[in-house]
């Protein structure tokens, strides 16, 4: 079930980071949501082996939506220079 819901969350993260990141998305829907799944995976494996958080905590959310703003940033980024 923690996989199922890290990913639901990463959905969920994947739009917030989209609404909060300004500038024009070059990706469409299923890429934002996809980058927000991986910021969501990241952050959980990273923020739970160094011990930063457990499972359940607001914080785990938080650090899902920075990963996910980097990624989307970092994907903007390459995403430019390719044109």
């Amino acid at each position: 079930m923690g996989l199922i819901s890290t990913i639901l969350i990463g959905f969920i993260v994947g739009l917030l980071a989209r609404a909060l990141t300004p500038g024009k998305d070059p990706g469409g829907f299923i890429v934002t949501t996809l980058i927000g799944i991986a910021g969501s995976l990241l952050a959980t494996f990273l923020g739970r082996s160094l011990g930063w958080y457990q499972i359940g905590q607001s914080a785990g959310f938080f650090a899902a939506l920075i990963g996910a703003i980097i990624l989307l940033v970092v994907y903007r980024m390459f995403r430019r220079k390719s044109y």
